[in-house]
């Protein structure tokens, strides 16, 4: 079946819901009031009726454990509503549901939806900042937490706002990035225990990254760890003088959590300025990086840095996808990333031992390989006056949208790409209000990277299947499997897509007629199974008939 939607509607204002066929009889707004998210339905990685966080549960691995929808009636998916909010320019967002409410976040907005019929149950506005640069001029808000009563959302000028998850009313307000103007925010917080740990934009801009914890209940910082260490500390060789204020290592995507062990692993961005390497010499720690972090102290446990030295944009915020399996003949605890460096990397997460990386983009000439302790073998390949061809280029040949992995087919997906692009090098000072590049990169648009989903299978360290993607290689949208053998993603052809997870067929798909620059989630209300993503300005949400 295709649709294309934008043939379908002829006008939509902000909070107009489109509605397809039945969907069932509209509840109050009173439905609000049986939220109360409680921690244990944070700690449970069975993912369901409710989809309690930005990847579903603190693992990461985007699995619904909804069985609804299978590979069998997948082709009769239909369009349920369409929320439209004018306000938001490219939603970014992950829905999240608990007990038939959706919440959504556009910009510095927040709304409420019926999870059913995606009818406005309250809406919180905040205008946009002016005066950002970079990423947070773009004013993306991928989503928000849930503890309790009470709701959390990061604004784009870096903000920790506290609402009640109920009526949408403001509790608590707390800048947490304001001492230098080119932070920005664009995350989801991360909920743990009775703290929200946030993270910031900005490090493109010259900001220091830092991961924060504040009391749910108060908004007091509990904690805070810094991404670029201070004089005196481990790392600091990297930069001299003031460098360490500006260099980058940002966290601006949310972790993820293992309550078992306590420990938040979140990743980094870039150094700065991104294309210099002169003026932060060595391997600037902790750019680029994995971190895992003691969650009551903020203490770092252990890190792993993918890209040392970062002279590509290769931001390592990447979901680290938290996976228990047998792995080499025993039980591991493991975690899995597919960086933006064109590597995919399994650890052992208790300690952050290295156990394989493996190359997944097929244009790579930054590296040639990796050796047997995780470090890249790299080609000395730099940014130059005139320009150098580097792959991947600087979108990466994965980035920030979401993977997942199945607990069906013991497999992990995700997109790729093949891309290059001409890096240059023009030494710049740091200023606040600008860009901190130090020059930038050409793309040539008749020779874009092509897409294509991607199942890897870690025992074999080899790909299980490829899925090529036609399109413009524009697309930014994530994957996520369900336990009945279903991979949905968002295609490189403005589709919204279903694909067997056992073998990569095509099942379904359905025409936005927008760029997807969002992940999907799956929900149940009413007793039926949903899975809602956005694309473009809209959220769509989906079911059977």
């Amino acid at each position: 079946m295709i649709v294309n939607i934008r043939s379908i509607w002829n006008v939509a204002i902000c909070g107009c819901v489109l509605l397809f066929g039945s969907v069932g009889q509209s509840r109050s707004q009173t439905i609000t009031a049986a939220v109360d998210v409680q921690p244990a339905q944070l700690l449970s990685h069975t993912i369901e009726q409710n989809w309690p966080s930005y990847n579903g549960d603190y693992t990461g691995r985007r699995y619904s454990s909804l069985t609804q929808i299978t590979p069998g009636n997948v082709g009769q998916l239909r369009a349920q509503w369409v929320f439209h909010s004018k306000n938001a320019g490219t939603l970014e967002v992950t829905p999240v549901v608990v007990n038939g409410v959706m919440y959504i976040t556009a910009s510095n907005d927040a709304y409420a939806l019926n999870s059913i019929n995606g009818r406005m149950l309250w809406h919180y506005s905040r205008p946009v900042s002016s005066g950002l640069v970079d990423d947070a001029a773009g004013h993306i808000s991928r989503g928000v937490a849930l503890l309790g009563t009470r709701l959390y959302m990061e604004t784009d000028n870096a903000h920790l706002l506290c609402l009640d998850a109920r009526s949408g009313h403001l509790l608590w307000d707390v800048a947490y990035a304001d001492w230098n103007k080119n932070y920005g925010a664009t995350s989801a917080p991360l909920v743990v225990k009775d703290k929200v740990l946030v993270g910031t934009s900005g490090g493109d801009s010259g900001v220091r990254g830092f991961v924060a914890a504040y009391d749910a209940g108060t908004g007091k910082l509990v904690w805070r760890l810094w991404t670029i260490p201070g004089p005196g500390e481990f790392g600091s060789e990297s930069w001299p003088g003031d460098a360490y204020l500006h260099g980058g290592g940002t966290t601006w995507m949310p972790g993820t959590y293992d309550p078992q062990l306590n420990t938040v692993y979140w990743g980094t961005g870039n150094a700065a300025p991104d294309y210099d390497g002169s003026v932060r010499p060595g391997d600037d720690l902790y750019t680029a990086s994995l971190l895992a972090i003691d969650a009551d102290t903020g203490k770092l446990k252990w890190y792993f840095q993918f890209t040392p030295h970062d002279l590509y944009d290769y931001d390592s915020v990447e979901t680290a996808v938290l996976i228990d399996r047998v792995y080499k003949g025993k039980l591991q605890q493991l975690l899995v990333e597919a960086n933006r460096n064109g590597f995919i990397y399994t650890f052992d997460r208790t300690n952050g031992k290295f156990l394989s990386a493996t190359q997944f983009s097929e244009k790579i000439n930054w590296a040639n390989g990796i050796g047997a302790n995780g470090r890249p073998i790299v080609s000395d390949l730099q940014p130059t006056t005139n320009g150098t061809l580097i792959c991947p280029g600087d979108e990466g040949a994965t980035n920030w949208f979401s993977p997942s992995y199945s607990e069906f087919t013991h497999l992990f997906y995700f997109l790729a790409s093949d891309n290059c692009a001409a890096y240059f090098r023009k030494p710049g000072d740091f200023a606040e209000g600008s860009n901190y590049y130090s020059t930038g990169t050409t793309h040539d648009p008749k020779n874009r990277g092509k897409k294509v989903l991607l199942a890897f299978d870690l025992e074999k360290n080899s790909f299980a299947w490829r899925y090529p993607q036609e399109g413009n290689s524009h697309s930014w949208g994530g994957v996520m499997t369900t336990a009945s053998g279903l991979v949905f993603f968002a295609d490189d052809a403005e589709c919204f897509e279903a694909v067997d997870a056992k073998t990569g067929k095509p099942l379904w798909h359905f025409n936005t007629g927008q760029i997807l620059h969002a992940s999907p989630m799956s929900y149940s209300a009413g007793g039926k199974q949903y899975v809602a993503i956005a694309s473009g300005d809209d959220l769509f949400s989906f079911a059977l008939p």
